[in-house]
């Protein structure tokens, strides 16, 4: 049976086997993947430069897994943002393949987090439009034309935080999004202190980087956003806003451009929209662009697809180098696999990748939630900085926070 064959089957509590420490869980609108143990893992970085030494080393441990009669040889994991770091892929001992689980998951009954002790945001908000009025010099002097900045909101819990209850949260909401946890290695590059025991990768993302069905391809790069809003004529009109915004069109075609020109080389057929189109989120608005295309050499996995693309305008900026090394300079602190990619591979080169996007790392008793925006030579530093808080609201409601009496953007 095939990866496509085995996720038409209806395991309706493949969630709720996980456990912490599983390697990995990931659900998309396909279908639905559970891997435990591990059978084999890269020490290669993810190293993006010709002849990439990460690929060489998966179709290594995929040829070794199908040639010693493992079943489920395929790869699972986490490329970082930085792709000269290590990578986090593994070829699972089991691989379990579902359908799509938001059609059983309810709520959780089980509080993600204790009582919160602490509460930090790095960079603290005024610091993070000094970053975006930075960056905005850098656009103005003609050395960048866009710069994504990101920052963090740290949470402390009394106890160690429960992961399942989250993943229940994220995956019980119906939409086109992807729900991934990945298991980390422990690292020293901490926010504030260390965590106890393991470290997850966990969050929601809107955004294919690429799939690959047999010599079928899709990307859908999404830049340009909107906060979403409970009254529905203020909803419409901030996606209607969104949909005409110049700046915002401007951002998007970025994105758009290096995708098609990433994937071009690949593929003898490319249909690339002429605009983009809404796509929306429970708690965002989105411009995106569906970019399909059909293979020229069969042989191209969707890891190098992946590879190739990665990162996109969307998550770093334009020029590429000259975007990261701002992002060095701004940031205070090691995005390491926020905005990098997530997902699995076959042994036939089919698989799914996604922008490491609307996520959190937790790491025993905390939680430190990701978010960015693109910063554009239009940008406005508060506006940016609004726009963060609302990527923040995914994983705050999946912590069951998006009603609590505190200040997302840190100001009274």
């Amino acid at each position: 049976m095939n990866n496509q064959d085995a996720m038409t089957k209806t395991d309706p509590l493949l969630m709720e086997d996980y456990q912490e420490g599983d390697p990995f869980f990931f659900s998309s609108p396909q279908g639905t993947l559970l891997a435990k143990g591990i059978h084999a893992e890269t020490t290669s970085s993810g190293g993006m430069e010709e002849g990439n030494g990460l690929l060489r080393q998966v179709d290594t441990l995929l040829d070794e897994a199908r040639s010693s009669g493992h079943e489920d040889s395929v790869i699972v994991g986490a490329v970082p943002f930085d792709p000269q770091m290590p990578a986090r892929l593994v070829v699972p001992k089991q691989v379990r393949w579902a359908e799509p689980q938001h059609f059983f998951a309810s709520a959780s009954d089980t509080p993600p987090l204790a009582s919160i002790e602490a509460i930090r945001e790095v960079p603290p908000p005024s610091y993070y439009m000094h970053a975006v009025e930075q960056g905005l010099n850098l656009l103005q002097a003609g050395e960048l034309e866009k710069v994504v900045l990101s920052r963090i909101m740290q949470f402390t819990s009394a106890e160690p935080v429960r992961i399942l209850p989250l993943l229940r949260n994220l995956v019980r909401h119906p939409s086109k999004g992807y729900v991934f946890a990945v298991d980390l290695p422990l690292s020293d590059s901490r926010v504030d202190g260390r965590g106890e025991g393991r470290r997850t990768l966990i969050g929601a993302s809107p955004e294919l980087l690429v799939s690959r069905s047999g010599g079928h391809v899709t990307a859908n790069p999404l830049a340009g956003s909107r906060p979403r809003s409970e009254d529905p004529m203020e909803d419409r009109r901030q996606a209607a806003e969104l949909l005409e915004s110049t700046k915002d069109r401007y951002e998007h075609a970025f994105v758009v451009e290096a995708v098609s020109d990433a994937l071009r080389p690949y593929c003898r057929k490319l249909e690339v929209p002429a605009a983009p189109s809404l796509a929306q989120t429970e708690t965002m608005w989105h411009l995106s662009t569906r970019v399909v295309g059909e293979l020229k050499d069969s042989s191209t996995s969707s890891l190098q697809l992946a590879t190739a693309l990665h990162p996109t305008p969307a998550i770093c900026g334009t020029p590429t180098d000259l975007a990261r090394a701002s992002i060095r300079a701004l940031e205070p602190f090691d995005r390491e696999f926020y905005t990098g990619m997530v997902g699995w591979m076959d042994a036939a080169g089919d698989g799914e990748w996604v922008v490491t996007i609307r996520c959190a790392e937790v790491e025993g008793r905390l939680l430190r939630l990701f978010a960015g925006a693109g910063i554009v030579p239009e940008s406005i530093p508060d506006e940016e900085l609004a726009e963060t808080s609302a990527k923040f609201q995914t994983m705050l409601r999946a912590m069951g926070m998006d009603r609590e009496p505190f200040e997302i953007d840190g100001r009274e």
